[in-house]
């Protein structure tokens, strides 16, 4: 939301009173509150018929400053509200002179007390960024209508990212973005998972604290400054330092909560329905069996809306006519070694059976007047389930626990964007604010329901919208988009953006969703799906089993899905840095490569964790221009080298693309590629890539259940190379890249030499 016409005027009716001269500094237990007037102030006149200006700064946790602006603080807040984690921080207060500081850890907001207003964010001897004379703004528009903004500096050559799953320019420098969860699918400006917290390659990031909607201008309305500007008399945000992109994401991870555990089952590949395709027991079992015939590896079979009867979403009462035998077909399912997912959603259609049973208890979203709110958009007559009303989210969690009793494994939480602010909420919260919140609470109600029914790590979603501590609740997926090239670009340009943004898992539609890919698209797309975090199968209105589209793709699914399966030992442990650490799986070159001026606009590949390098390929004749860092990077499935810095142009088969192992780098890989729940430690290889002479690592190999890790010491000297084991379980190797030297360990054996 812009508020300026250009430098020197505002938009017509627009006033804007600012901090001029602080009147008064107050030091609290670990606080420092500024009272700032909006003239200078010359007498004691000038303190009549004016207001003020409230600055109050804190630290939740130790490099991490919270400030919070205030006019009139009289208000009421009804909520809802982020939860945000405090921990004990190393906090200093100092008013000395001129200046007032507060210290939390490494980072120090500085305050001017004399002259201009100015707030500067000091870490290791350098501004990181500032809060200028021009910055704070308390607003009234035309309409009588009241804001707060602020405007942190941008330096030269900063960039900024994520503020949720985005699917334009991945550096959103010189974007307008509003934090507002809409269903607009991936080709436009709209998104269903908004994150009011940006990421600065300058070594720090920005927490909006307000659930509702958050208007950014990312050097956009001053191009020298990032503003963000809330509605209503008060902004709270959070200044967190890094230095380093990943040492951001760490704590604000730590400040508004990390991704869960997910099952290992959950990496393998889902296979689904399609939304509005024809499907009863016979096609299903049709799409398993020729996936076993085949030699493709299945994880979990998802079953899309039309499970339930059309005109009852959400009854979650099986389609009789098409799902006669529902706990025989599961059962069925299980014997084959699958898991079983099924669609839901949190609205609850006019011939739904629970459409009575909900609004007679109260379990549903009213209007002013009591009635039930009810629209005709996606559902004839649909209601909205009112979680914030605990015993709705008992009723509904109810109902999926009847589903879970019947062998369901996972739910796939669809929607949750479309929420109405013409409402009243049962517990009074502000209709703004839980605009955005909804999806947080819907989700949440539906994960703990299987944390509590299967344990903790054993709880996996596939969900489509999002806020700010979201992450806690995985798996998310990219939602609906086209089946193109240029679709799927736009694709990783939102997972990057959300990996930005604290998320910890991602994934998105193989070939596409609406429409029916060409087999080039989909075979582009297999290896991109394959080497994501999560993998699924799913379409709008076509399937998307390989053999509908040619033998070719079968081969490269099973090429893929295999070396997914292989890798199982490295992507427990990134699945591991997620849950612990707040890191995502997949992630963009940007956050591996900070110093690195040539990583920080790459939107084209990323990361998969810290050493394997994925460059998809968006085009049919294989053409892919990849951005390869210093150092010399190893083909994980040729054995090809390159050296970088540098762009390298290639040119790939259907059942290739550029992955390259980072130099310098350890990959555990398993021994088995049939499914994803092995025991990751028994038989694995070491993968030694362009190890430098002094070289110490030390892998570790997560138990695939949440047990005990193994851990390996890597050492080089010279020409050989030491690997001691703990906690070993069976056999392993260490091999030189693909084909090189190689040694093996019996089970038991505690140490490997290789001489290379």
């Amino acid at each position: 939301m812009k508020f300026t016409d250009g430098y020197w005027q505002l938009l017509p009716g627009v006033q804007v009173l600012r901090p001029r001269s602080v009147a008064d500094v107050v030091v609290g237990e670990d606080t420092l509150t500024v009272y700032s007037a909006t003239v200078p102030l010359t007498s004691r006149g000038d303190t009549l018929n004016r207001p003020l200006v409230t600055v109050t700064f804190s630290s939740p946790m130790d490099d991490v400053i919270g400030v919070r602006i205030e006019h009139h603080t009289g208000g009421v807040d009804r909520g809802p509200a982020f939860d945000v984690a405090t921990s004990p921080a190393d906090v200093k207060v100092v008013v000395d002179g001129p200046v007032a500081s507060l210290r939390s850890g490494g980072l120090t907001a500085r305050v001017s007390t004399e002259g201009e207003w100015g707030v500067e964010f000091e870490a290791d001897g350098r501004v990181l960024t500032a809060s200028t004379a021009r910055s704070i703004g308390v607003v009234t528009d035309a309409r009588g209508d009241s804001y707060v903004h602020e405007q942190l500096s941008l330096g030269v050559r900063e960039h900024v990212y994520g503020l949720g799953e985005r699917f334009g320019a991945f550096v959103k420098n010189g974007q307008s973005v509003d934090v507002w969860n809409e269903d607009g699918g991936t080709a436009s400006e709209l998104a269903y998972k908004n994150v009011p917290f940006y990421l600065s390659d300058a070594g720090y990031g920005v927490f909006v604290d307000h659930p509702g909607r958050v208007s950014f201008e990312i050097g956009s309305e001053a191009v020298s400054r990032t503003q963000f500007s809330v509605p209503g008399q008060t902004l709270q945000y959070y200044v967190i330092h890094g230095p380093t992109p990943k040492a951001v994401l760490r704590r604000y991870t730590a400040l508004t909560g990390r991704p869960a555990r997910v099952p290992a089952w959950s990496y393998g590949l889902w296979l689904s329905t399609s939304f509005t395709t024809q499907y009863d027991e016979a096609t299903v079992m049709s799409f398993v069996d020729g996936m076993a015939e085949r030699g493709l590896p299945l994880s979990v079979f998802h079953f899309d809306c039309f499970w339930m009867r059309a005109f009852h979403w959400t009854d979650f009462t099986w389609d009789p006519a098409t799902f006669p035998d529902p706990e025989g077909l599961l059962s069925r399912l299980h014997d084959k070694g699958l898991k079983v997912c099924v669609w839901i959603n949190p609205y609850i259609a006019q011939r739904s059976g629970l459409f009575e049973e909900g609004r007679a208890g109260g379990f549903l979203v009213t209007r002013a007047d009591g009635s039930v709110w009810q629209t005709d958009q996606w559902q004839a007559g649909m209601a909205l389930v009112d979680f914030t009303n605990p015993d709705a989210v008992a009723w509904y969690q109810g109902h999926l626990r009847r589903l879970l009793g019947q062998g369901v494994d996972a739910f796939k939480t669809d929607f949750g964007e479309r929420i109405p602010t013409d409402v009243v909420w049962h517990d009074g919260s502000d209709p703004e604010r839980m605009h955005n919140h909804y999806t947080h609470q819907y989700n949440r109600a539906v994960f703990e329901l299987l944390e509590a029914e299967r344990g903790p790590g054993e709880a996996v979603l596939f969900a489509r919208s999002a806020t700010a501590g979201g992450q806690q609740f995985p798996v998310h997926w990219g939602g609906d988009c086209e089946s193109t090239f240029v679709s799927m670009a736009e694709s990783l340009r939102g997972g990057l953006s959300l990996s930005s943004s604290g998320f910890g898992y991602w994934s998105h539609d193989i070939g596409g969703f609406e429409g029916t890919p060409d087999p080039a698209v989909f075979k582009r797309w297999l290896p991109f799906g394959l080497l994501s975090s999560h993998s699924r199968l799913h379409g709008s209105d076509s399937y998307r089993v390989p053999w509908a589209f040619d033998e070719e793709a079968v081969d490269v699914t099973r090429t893929f899905t295999e070396l997914k399966l292989a890798l199982m030992p490295y992507l427990g442990r990134l699945g591991l840095d997620a849950h612990e650490q707040g890191l995502p799986v997949m992630r963009p070159m940007v956050l591996e490569f900070p110093d690195d001026p040539g990583a920080a606009t790459v939107d084209t590949q990323y990361m998969l964790g810290e050493t394997v390098l994925v460059a998809p390929v968006f085009s049919a004749d294989g053409r892919v221009d990849v951005y390869v860092p210093e150092g010399t990077w190893t083909s994980l499935l040729s054995g090809d080298q390159v050296t970088g810095p540098r762009w390298v142009r290639e040119e790939h088969g259907f059942s290739s693309l550029p992955v390259y192992v980072r130099p310098d780098s350890v990959l555990p890989v398993g021994a088995r590629t049939d499914r994803p729940d092995y025991e990751w430690a028994d038989g694995v290889t070491l993968r030694l890539f362009e190890l430098a002479d002094g070289h110490r690592s030390v892998v570790v190999v997560p138990a695939s259940d949440g047990g005990d890790p193994t851990t390996f010491v890597v050492e080089r000297t010279g020409d050989e190379v030491r690997v001691e084991a703990r906690g070993a379980v069976g056999a392993w190797n260490v091999q030189v890249g693909l084909d090189g030297p190689a040694a093996s360990a019996t089970a038991g054996q505690a140490t490997v030499e290789l001489a290379l």
